[in-house]
């Protein structure tokens, strides 16, 4: 009886050792693909879908995006200015006649961090599904 408990134990640290190999190779695979770690300010769900609504058509105002989102004010600016601060998106304020618009825009660097996002989450998928 003692044995085959420690033929299972073998068995348990083997399998063990082959997932920490796994998680290994997904980190090397996907930070070769992309030369560097996730941005995981794009990574929240409300901000990714900011930025690929952005990448899609723009400008898009705040009520436009807040509407397409299903997200509250408070929510929709918070991850915005967060965008913002990181140089992703542009915003411009302006009046139509006495109303406030607020419309924003996707950067150059918005749209390279997507890019890179994009082929990271990619690299995943690849190395997930070929192993």
């Amino acid at each position: 009886m003692a044995e085959s408990g420690a033929l299972r134990d073998d068995g348990s640290r083997r399998a063990a050792r082959g997932k920490a190999t796994v998680r290994r190779q997904l980190r090397v695979v996907a930070g070769a693909a992309t030369g560097d770690e996730m941005d995981r300010l794009i990574h929240e769900r409300v901000r990714l879908a900011i930025v690929s609504s952005l990448a899609v058509e723009e400008p898009l105002s705040f009520n436009e995006l807040k509407q397409l989102l299903g997200v509250t004010d408070g929510n929709l600016s918070v991850h915005a200015r967060r965008l913002e601060d990181a140089g992703y998106i542009a915003c411009e304020k302006s009046f139509s006649g006495r109303t406030p618009r607020t419309e924003y825009r996707l950067t150059a660097a918005g749209r390279e961090a997507l890019e890179r996002y994009l082929a990271h989450m990619e690299a995943l998928i690849h190395a997930t599904r070929n192993d």
